[in-house]
């Protein structure tokens, strides 16, 4: 099983932008898909991004589509989320999960877990 520690995260203007990692370790990574959820103060963690474990398929929220992009290095075991034109709404703790097969959408598809980093984004 992989552990997962995410960072990147920060405080950034409104129209800006944040790459976010996902350093995994184990030597099984490029087995497992990939995928980031956030929660935001006071609202349900949300889905927001996954990728296969090829990194040939991904799947994105509505709310992020055309402004984020999940890639994934399986030499680094690294998977990223570059985060650009952020909004005010995008403010949440991000989280990088990880599950053996195919891209899931939803949270309890994944039984591994970051600790989540903070991406505040100012008005």
């Amino acid at each position: 099983q992989v552990q997962l520690v995410e960072s990147g995260g920060g405080l950034v203007q409104a129209g800006g932008s944040l790459r976010l990692s996902c350093a995994a370790s184990g030597r099984t990574f490029s087995s497992y898909a990939m995928g980031w959820f956030r929660q935001a103060p006071g609202k349900e963690r949300e889905f927001v991004a996954t990728i296969s474990w090829s990194g040939g398929l991904t799947s994105y929220a509505d709310s992020v589509k055309g402004r984020f992009t999940i890639s994934r290095d399986n030499a680094e075991n690294t998977v990223y989320l570059q985060m650009s034109s952020l909004k005010p709404e995008d403010t949440a703790v991000y989280y990088c999960a990880a599950r053996r097969g195919v891209i899931r959408t939803l949270q309890s598809d994944y039984n591994t877990w970051g600790q989540g980093t903070q991406v505040t984004v100012s008005s």
